[in-house]
């Protein structure tokens, strides 16, 4: 226990990390998996096949593959281009593209389903009063999205959290990390690799809570749509 203690700034440090990471492909994620999922809409062929490509193609390989392509990878492509050592991918940059292409992949296909569950009546209702395309999606169509993908888009937030692991192993200083570095320093590995598993648990608790919240108020929200 006293090892414990004595580590616990070096283990908060790595936690503080892994939800940047994760927080970070979030926002990420999220944009592209809303751009990806218009795009699988879209009426024009060029756009909507390269979707589709590109979502199956993340989604049919394993995340840790995807992330040392993208590690080792992306630094010899801007070798390539640049002057050798100019710039090199981070694991951090590294492990944000990574898992924000992920999370993009899976959750194009959370708002895909619900553009698709909006009714169209309601869509020719707000262009018969006047709204225009923004306003219509704005008000009409983005919060019953909302609605229909907060829980596929939790389920990807907490497994997001839980790959952020992954990218321990192309150098990141994150909770995995740093539990290993205190496992080896001690010759604990059990107790630093258990609290390293409390803490993905209590993160995972707070985010069930905060989505269940978030779930309530939208169904609030829509009560009146109803």
């Amino acid at each position: 226990m006293d090892n414990v203690v004595e580590y616990l700034p070096l283990l908060l440090q790595g936690l503080r990390t892994t939800l940047l990471l994760a927080v970070s492909t979030v926002v990420v994620g999220l944009a592209l998996g809303m751009l990806l999922a218009m795009a699988k809409l879209s009426d024009h062929g060029w756009l909507k096949r390269p979707a589709y490509a590109l979502t199956n193609f993340l989604r049919g390989i394993p995340e840790f593959l995807v992330l040392l392509v993208i590690y080792f990878g992306g630094t010899q492509v801007l070798n390539s281009i640049l002057p050798p050592g100019t710039i090199e991918v981070s694991p951090f940059v590294a492990g944000l593209i990574a898992l924000a292409l992920i999370f993009g992949s899976y959750a194009s296909e959370t708002f895909r389903a619900a553009f698709q569950s909006v009714p169209n009546g309601q869509i020719e209702a707000g262009r018969a009063y006047g709204f225009s395309a923004w306003k219509t999606f704005r008000y009409i169509q983005l919060p019953q999205i909302w609605r229909v993908a907060i829980p596929g888009l939790g389920n990807l937030w907490q497994g997001s959290v839980k790959d952020t692991a992954l990218v321990s192993v192309v150098g990141l200083d994150d909770l995995m990390r740093k539990s290993g570095q205190a496992a080896q320093s001690t010759r604990e590995p059990f107790t630093f690799y258990l609290v390293a598993s409390l803490m993905f648990l209590l993160i995972t608790l707070v985010s069930m809570w905060i989505i269940g919240r978030l779930e309530k108020r939208a169904s609030r929200g829509m009560a009146g749509v109803r």
